[in-house]
């Protein structure tokens, strides 16, 4: 190990930074932070640092180095472009037994500064020892993904009960236990959702009643297919959860950043297989947490666009069991960004509906003459088998057969598939498509040609010469 690691309090220590370029700025930018009294000599100040000067929230010492200002710092920091400069800090600061940073210069380093990843009071520090700071960066990166920015709070919210906690839980043992308890369940999950006043009361009940223990469902939506797509928040919750049901069109990729020990349970819906009743699913997902799991609910898309996310969390309410949203990409945005077909368009559409195809038989009949309308764009979901009613309607209700269709099947993954054509060629385009399959009508579709820009090697049917004859 060639550095210990060290959290230093710089708070109100005077610290001296030899230089005034963006570098510099970048330092003083991180010790403020830490509340460091900043010191600067340097001939010119970069704009940024004239101006925290001027507010005197940094002191210009002195235009040249004098080796009699590291006496009374804490350390010192020399970001200049002038070597000799450099080597004379060094040798100043450290036959001193002052730290010194050199920047970018490993072998003139008594300390490096780590990448670091700030929840704070949490704070983590990567650091290469000064041999590989890009590997480092990109660490800190990932970590930066799983941690969420509601941590500090967190800590700062357990602070304030440690000494109420250790007044009624009397061993370590059974202190350890309650806070184990108190990270992975209801006050973790409240205070990364910005809930901290639910989230102090969810302490207090655990607290109060700890054999009480019941868990929550967070409803994710999982996005259209590319593991990219998920969102942040969506990957922290997956990584917190006891046990997930999905769904089929949840993909492969998403599904294996779920925790490794979470159990994992299909409760899909799919034409002509097996399926599991909405029911049974609502059944399942209130059992859980009513038996203390932290429950993720993962739904492709976004729960709330034709996903009845809302109908299974009426179930949790109803059976009190408490629950979170993350919202997903949805199905309509992330297939058609990567088909090349903007929803909307100022010369093509001011408006975009969306719209399922699939619907109860005693629901109210779709305004057809709404939808009919030109100038808009119609994102369709679960529409192929019932494309024929959908392209005869829309004609027949005014819209051109020869308005621009496109069928996405497999939006955003690898096997994604597009095909273009016109409205009274839907059916047929829509007959084979691979599933998923989102069908979109309007003058925007056009544009698929210009902007497809993801796996353009696939087969794609265009307008004009290349339009196929489907009639």
């Amino acid at each position: 190990m060639d550095y210990l690691p060290l959290f230093a309090s710089l708070k109100n220590r005077p610290v001296l930074v030899i230089g005034g370029g963006d570098i510099a700025a970048r330092k003083v930018l991180l010790l403020r932070r830490a509340e460091a009294n900043v010191r600067v000599v340097a001939q010119q100040l970069s704009p940024e640092l004239a101006e925290l000067a001027n507010q005197q929230s940094i002191e210009w010492l002195a235009t040249e180095f004098d080796e009699a200002q590291i006496d009374p710092v804490f350390l010192v920091i020399a970001a200049t472009d002038d070597s000799e400069l450099n080597q004379r800090v060094f040798a100043a600061a450290d036959a001193r037994q002052r730290l010194v940073n050199v920047v970018d210069n490993q072998p003139l380093c008594s300390f490096v500064f780590p990448s670091i990843v700030d929840r704070s009071p949490l704070l983590v520090a990567i650091s290469s020892s000064g041999t590989a700071p890009v590997l480092a960066r990109l660490l800190r990166e990932k970590i930066e993904a799983l941690l969420p920015t509601n941590l500090g709070r967190m800590a700062q919210a357990a602070s304030y009960w440690r000494h109420h906690i250790q007044t009624r839980l009397h061993t370590t043992a059974e202190r350890r236990r309650f806070w184990e308890r108190v990270f992975t369940g209801r006050f973790a999950s409240l205070m990364v959702a910005g809930n901290e006043t639910a989230a102090q009361q969810a302490l207090e009940d655990e607290l109060n009643q700890p054999e009480r223990q019941i868990g929550e469902i967070v409803l994710v939506g999982a996005g259209p297919g590319d593991a990219g797509l998920l969102t942040l928040r969506g990957l922290q919750v997956i990584q917190q959860a006891d046990v997930v049901f999905y769904d089929h069109l949840v993909s492969e990729g998403v599904r294996e950043l779920v925790r490794r020990d979470a159990e994992l349970i299909c409760v899909g819906k799919r034409a002509g297989t097996h399926s599991v009743p909405q029911h049974e699913t609502n059944r399942l997902l209130v059992e859980a947490a009513l038996a203390g799991k932290n429950v993720v609910r993962l739904k492709g898309g976004d729960p709330f666009i034709f996903g009845r996310g809302g109908e299974e969390l009426q179930a949790a309410a109803e059976a009190g069991v408490p629950f979170q949203v993350v919202p997903g990409v949805t199905a309509a945005a992330g297939a058609t960004a990567y088909a090349g077909i903007p929803l909307t368009h100022r010369d093509y559409a001011q408006s975009v509906t969306f719209v399922t195809g699939h619907y109860k038989a005693d629901s109210t009949p779709l305004d057809w003459a709404h939808l009919a309308q030109s100038h808009q764009t119609l994102a369709i979901y679960m529409g192929t088998m019932k494309a024929a009613e959908i392209s005869q309607q829309l004609i027949a209700h005014g819209r051109d057969s020869q308005t621009p269709v496109a069928v996405i099947s497999c939006g955003t993954r690898a096997d994604q598939q597009v095909t273009v054509g016109t409205l009274q060629q839907l059916e047929s385009l829509a007959k084979d498509a691979p599933m998923p399959a989102l069908l979109v009508v309007g003058e925007v579709v056009q544009l698929h040609h210009q902007l497809a820009w993801f796996q353009n090697n696939l087969q794609q049917e265009g307008f004009n010469s290349s339009v196929v004859n489907l009639a």
